[in-house]
């Protein structure tokens, strides 16, 4: 991707780890003896799972299975660990919005016009996203056919090794209150289940922000039965047919590691042996087509063999949106990411961060925000930190959906994805909605410590119109009619799934349906994104079907 395409982004952050000292860090290693850089595999080996992808799924899965076989897991970005401190919670936006080739969100643009990343990183998007951690509903675990105890074993799997009781500080103290205000009840205290109304949720940030992520689960697995191999990136799931007509079978896969040399992984010789992909929304559904399973329309003229021809590979996808208000405070604030959440079941979230750390480059920004604000006495809204915060609503379950094709046969291109944001009318409702409770919240006596009596919320809403936050076009009226500012401002919570869904591409144990030995796990499977935050179920399926893998295999 040009990255000159994204002007503001790289205007913006170019300069960022010149100056950042967490990135000038001396390398540290993870004590995880069985990772390594894939320029050290063999050209050949042999295991009885393959696990693509590295990450959020990846990563739990991976530790479960090397308890009883012989793993490898395929990751094709790096190690968090090199420099632990980028991920720390004030470096949140410098490391999701890093435009570096080695960055651990690789930014794409969708056809809809709107910025977009995907991990490439041990760990997956549990190493960059705002960390709020809230189980699914229990809906979602009804659909998904799990065992309500193996599911609750699970979480707590997970819980004890990388979830902490997040923080209550003065600004999420206000925008808790301020929903309250707003009429988000009842009040449901700290919890991690997923209840109507207002509550306090969990992180995967310690008490001295230090992140903790997927690839921290690791540490549950067994090291004689485990590799993982960084900067491996698949380009090909390799399948055989016994006889003619039968089912075509995974049998291994090809990948390149960091020098582009090519080895290939392959299955033993076990009939329970399988490759399973957890390569996220994105990633999973390309490496499907690059491998033969998804339309003939679209494999064909690439030259790709086909293996199945699958319509519903890379359809149903979808992203919930995220659209907010910058908010200038006469106060200090603390830092803080996502403590507060604010539910409306089956409509939207109220979320909520600030004080996050920024470079000094982005001095120029707080002047332009304050002409638009027509303000020249209340001070910097940007130095070297956020001063002040953003309350972001998501819509909850989008209706709206797209669809994911292929640009070319390099694993390393993103596909063209589109969401057809808002296509949907009542997800513009859900929003437009959303956005009065951010409103009324802004408003509410509970957060008047953190307004400028000076600043109306017309205004708030005149800045966020005026960011280049995405490629779309602006209106005459965005600014001023909610519907239109929704469409206009629209940006990604980074919960994009779909691709591979159950029932479509997968079947009730996430086998890829017409093929043996190949599963999907992780979030391409979901048809719609479960919780107000998704990270919490995806590490707990990776858990979940890794025991259920085990059980099977043993029996």
């Amino acid at each position: 991707m040009d990255l000159g395409s994204m002007g503001f982004l790289k205007v913006l952050l170019v300069a960022v780890y010149a100056w950042d000292p967490y990135f000038s860090q001396a390398e540290t290693a993870p004590n995880y003896s069985f990772v390594h850089e894939s320029t050290t595999a063999p050209p050949v080996s042999y295991h009885d799972y393959i696990v693509v992808g590295g990450g959020t799924a990846g990563c739990p899965l991976a530790a479960t299975l090397s308890e009883t076989a012989n793993v490898l897991v395929l990751e094709r970005g790096g190690s968090p660990y090199r420099n632990p401190g980028k991920t720390d919670k004030g470096n949140f936006l410098l490391t999701l919005l890093d435009p570096s080739p080695d960055s651990y969100a690789q930014i794409f643009i969708t056809e809809d016009g709107v910025y977009n990343h995907r991990a490439r990183i041990l760990g997956g998007g549990t190493v960059f996203n705002a960390g709020f951690y809230s189980h699914a509903e229990t809906e979602f675990v009804k659909e998904s056919g799990l065992d309500e105890a193996l599911v609750n074993d699970a979480y707590q799997w997970v819980e004890n090794k990388v979830v902490f009781k997040a923080p209550l500080l003065q600004w999420q103290t206000a925008v808790r209150d301020g929903l309250l205000e707003a009429g988000v009840l009842p009040y449901n205290g700290f919890t991690n289940e997923h209840i109507n109304g207002t509550k306090i949720g969990s992180t995967i940030f310690d008490m001295n922000d230090h992140r903790h992520s997927a690839a921290d689960l690791l540490e549950y697995a067994d090291p004689k039965n485990i590799i993982v191999y960084l900067h491996a990136t698949v380009t090909k799931i390799l399948f055989t047919t016994q006889t003619v007509g039968s089912r075509p079978r995974a049998i291994g896969v090809i990948y390149e590691d960091a020098m582009g040399e090519k080895h290939t992984a392959y299955l033993t010789n076990d009939s329970k042996s399988e490759i399973i992909v957890s390569a996220g929304a994105i990633g999973s559904s390309q490496l499907l087509m690059l491998s033969g399973i998804g339309p003939r329309s679209q494999l064909e003229p690439l030259g790709i063999k086909v293996v199945i021809d699958q319509p519903m590979v890379g359809r149903g996808m979808a992203d919930n949106t995220l659209n907010g208000v910058f908010i200038p405070s006469p106060n200090p604030v603390e830092l803080s990411l996502l403590s507060t959440v604010g539910i409306s079941l089956l409509v939207n979230y109220i979320e909520a961060g600030s004080g996050l750390n920024l470079a000094p480059s982005f001095g120029w920004i707080s002047k332009f925000l304050l002409s638009i604000l027509d303000q020249t006495t209340i001070g910097s809204f940007f130095d070297t930190r956020l001063n002040g915060g953003i309350i972001l609503q998501k819509v909850a379950r989008p209706l709206s959906t797209g669809h994911l094709k292929l640009r070319s046969t390099d694993p390393n291109e993103t596909p063209k994805v589109r969401f057809n944001y808002f296509q949907e009318p009542e997800d513009l409702r859900n929003c437009v909605q959303g956005m009065k409770t951010i409103i009324n919240v802004v408003n509410s006596q509970a957060f008047s410590k953190f307004r400028y009596r000076t600043i109306s919320t017309q205004q708030l809403l005149n800045v966020v119109a005026a960011l280049p936050l995405n490629q779309r076009p602006r209106h005459f009226d965005t600014a001023s009619s909610l519907e239109q500012f929704c469409n206009d401002t629209v940006m990604t919570f980074w919960h994009h799934h779909g691709g591979c869904q159950v029932g479509k591409v997968v079947d009730e144990d996430y086998k890829v349906i017409g093929v043996d030995g190949l599963r999907v796990i992780d979030a391409s499977t979901f048809s719609f994104t479960p919780g107000t935050n998704p990270q919490a179920t995806v590490m707990m399926l990776g858990r979940a079907m890794g025991v259920r893998i085990q059980k099977d295999r043993l029996s």
